[in-house]
């Protein structure tokens, strides 16, 4: 009796044991499998480590270049609060497009992946201001002169994620991933109210 009220403790401590969580970063948003946390240097560290290269950095903003989600040369700025030296925020800028058929083609096919892993969109906006342009050359012009509205955001426990169409100089059109960290957007804020 002893021999299996022993092995029955063994086994309730091994249980206990496997079954905490890991006091990780889980409760920030994740971005290329690495949590939006940590300083700009130690974050940019595991970009490179991710396949990313480091193309400059600058006030709190550093800038890489690589692939995400299938696409060749995104540009991506990872981005903290001067004052205080902590990830809060990360932009993708996938390559421009000159015609609306494929710069809306990407962010239709961006949309449908992002709503299958994190359910539709808390908010969203498909429009032109002023009219509907007839034609795909009318809608890129509209995109290039900024009066085109077009977002998707997704609300998570963890932060939020902005899908959007936008313009570069008004020369090509583009399309705009940007996660926000839910906690560390909230320490920058309760910085910001403290100073006030």
């Amino acid at each position: 009796m002893r021999l299996i009220f022993f092995a029955l403790l063994f086994l309730t401590n091994l249980m206990n044991t496997f079954g905490q969580s890991k006091p990780d970063s889980s409760k920030h948003l994740v971005f290329k499998g690495v949590p939006i946390d940590g300083t700009l240097e130690v974050y940019v560290s595991k970009m490179k480590e991710s396949g990313f290269t480091l193309k400059g950095s600058r006030d709190g903003t550093a800038v890489l270049a690589g692939d995400f989600a299938s696409y060749k040369d995104c540009s991506v700025e990872v981005s903290t609060l001067k004052q205080k030296n902590l990830v809060s925020k990360i932009a993708v800028k996938f390559p421009g497009r000159e015609d609306w058929s494929s710069l809306s083609s990407n962010y239709f096919e961006l949309k449908k992946l992002l709503t299958e892993k994190y359910g539709e969109p808390a908010d969203f906006e498909e429009t032109f201001q002023s009219y509907e342009p007839r034609d795909d050359g009318s809608k890129f012009h509209h995109v290039l002169l900024g009066s085109c509205k077009y977002y998707s955001t997704y609300e998570t426990p963890k932060g939020a994620i902005r899908l959007s169409i936008e313009n570069d100089d008004r020369r090509t059109g583009f399309i705009k991933l940007v996660y926000s960290d839910k906690v560390n957007s909230q320490v920058i804020k309760k910085d910001a109210l403290d100073d006030l």
